[in-house]
């Protein structure tokens, strides 16, 4: 085996554990893999680095009394990527896709629950934004802590089940104080925050931060994300899929749907189609196979929309790096 595929390899690993617990010491890590804690810490560093990787703290909406949002906009063909370069700047925005040849831009946003996305009240007043639909994501299927490379990854059962935290005890909505919120938004822009780190921006002390952050991932309401440049494990096509299914085959078609190893993430709308799925594939010819294969296999699918996403301008609440390619929502 070449040098760079041994890399490729082991950075896949690193990847892989990491999506198990963004949290996991080097330490651990290493063990599970078999390696020094050293190449662990430099090789993460190197991804860091030049943002093919990502580790983000993240929170669940439904404990912070959130919806989630995604918008499909229109717009004039030669206006598209600057406004969505202006939606990946706004404060409220997740996600940001550019897509349909550069003539629409998909976007996720949060909002207070039973309350409208306020860019709805903003985005008409928009010069050259054409037309714009607004759907509610109901039930995920798949995705949050989980990605495709859960289904996919090189790590053995028996290495995730060294390497995974243990599983939330979510206790409904949780009431948080400004210092966890400082906490919270320093762990979105970095999941592996020293407590050192997280102590001086908190004021508390580093066992209450240890404390505090083991309470929020125990009641579900933080989780750990790997934001990684897909062509690191050989994905080069995003893919949007909308499906409408006959309502009583919806969880039928949302189970299989989340179980395809292609699928990143999974969820049913609001909308004339009733389930949103992100679709990873190699190329051109793996997205063929997809289609014509497990999804057309799917029950009772009246109506399937393919849209390809040629640009992700914001990921996770932050902004992509220059040099890594898009990561799948």
């Amino acid at each position: 085996m070449k040098e760079n595929s041994m890399s490729s390899t082991l950075d896949w690993k690193i990847i892989h554990a990491l999506q198990v617990d963004g949290r996991a010491p080097f330490s651990r890590i290493a063990e599970v893999l078999g390696i020094s804690p050293q190449t662990v810490s430099r090789r993460y560093s190197r991804l860091r680095s030049t943002g093919a990787l990502r580790v983000l703290g993240l929170t669940s909406p439904d404990a912070l009394h959130e919806e989630e949002w995604f918008l499909r906009i229109q717009c004039a063909p030669d206006s598209a990527l600057t406004v969505a370069s202006a939606l990946a700047r706004h404060p409220e925005t997740t996600w940001v896709h550019l897509t349909s040849g550069g003539t629409e831009i998909v976007c996720f946003t949060r909002a207070d629950l039973g309350s409208e996305p306020g860019l709805l009240r903003k985005l008409p007043e928009t010069p050259r934004v054409r037309g714009i639909t607004a759907h509610c994501l109901l039930h995920t299927y798949y995705g949050r802590e989980l990605s495709t490379i859960n289904k996919t990854g090189p790590l053995t059962d028996e290495q995730v089940n060294r390497l995974r935290p243990g599983s939330p005890r979510p206790t409904g909505s949780a009431d948080l104080t400004p210092a966890d919120r400082k906490m919270l938004h320093a762990l979105r822009l970095d999941g592996r925050a020293t407590f050192h780190d997280l102590a001086r921006t908190t004021g508390w002390s580093q066992s209450t931060v240890q404390r505090r952050l083991t309470e929020l991932r125990q009641q579900g309401l933080l989780y750990f994300d790997v934001d990684y440049a897909p062509d690191v494990i050989g994905y080069q096509k995003l893919i949007i899929l909308l499906l409408s299914v006959t309502p009583g085959c919806l969880n039928a078609a949302g189970e299989a749907l989340g179980q395809h190893r292609e699928t990143a993430f999974v969820t049913s709308t609001t909308g004339p189609f009733n389930l949103f799925a992100a679709i990873t594939c190699a190329d051109t010819r793996a997205l063929h196979q997809y289609l014509t294969g497990p999804a057309a296999a799917l029950p009772n699918v009246v109506q399937m929309e393919t849209v390809p996403v040629i640009r992700t301008l914001k990921r996770a609440g932050l902004p992509t790096p220059v040099t890594s390619a898009h990561n799948a929502r």
